[in-house]
């Protein structure tokens, strides 16, 4: 297998995120040979057309972080049933100008967690119907829907739970193989 570098992006802003401990955990457990880089969004502005003639610095290096990593994973909270503002504007910087979408054909993955007990499924749903939009090939299994229960993963991204973090290794080597059939499709019709 060849080495990766999989991009993240943490829908929260909050300094106390779980779901950015998720994504620490996922760097932790990253399996040999990939590496795990984060996309940050809580310096872009918010979006509005009137930047697509001329984009700011913050956007275009959030687009070619994106374009540099060979997938992109979500670790997404759930704010009212449905993605986070922060996260919803992100995207859709990445999706302009028009004919320059940042996600098209980008092998991407969506996880994310919460305290209850179906986590950030309906959040999810919602990520994976843009997603969908912005032609992204999503890995579907396995779903990562993660309940974080006080001490699950400590500030520095150590699982405590051995069947979590297997899960979340087994999520990460499924996701690996998703790039790794998106790529290797794509030097197939390059050849």
């Amino acid at each position: 297998m060849t080495d990766r570098t999989i991009g993240y992006i943490v829908g929260s802003i909050s300094s106390t995120s779980i779901n950015r401990r998720l994504a620490t955990a996922l760097e932790r457990l990253a399996p040999e040979g990939t590496t795990l880089v984060e996309i940050p969004i809580a310096d872009l502005p918010f979006y509005s057309p009137d930047h697509d003639a001329d984009y700011p610095q913050v956007a275009r290096d959030f687009k070619q972080a994106i374009a540099d990593v060979d997938g992109v994973i979500i670790v997404t909270p759930e704010y009212s049933r449905s993605i986070p503002g922060v996260l919803k504007n992100a995207l859709d910087w990445s999706a302009r100008p028009w004919g320059q979408a940042s996600f098209d054909g980008k092998p991407t993955a969506v996880i994310g967690t919460s305290g209850g007990g179906i986590a950030t499924a309906a959040a999810q749903q919602h990520l994976k119907a843009i997603l969908s939009h912005y032609n992204a090939p999503t890995l579907g299994q396995p779903e990562g829907y993660i309940q974080s229960l006080p001490g699950l993963i400590t500030e520095d991204g150590e699982v405590t739970d051995q069947q979590t973090a297997e899960f979340l290794a087994a999520y990460l080597t499924a996701f690996n193989g998703l790039v790794e059939r998106v790529l290797s499709s794509r030097e197939v019709v390059a050849a």
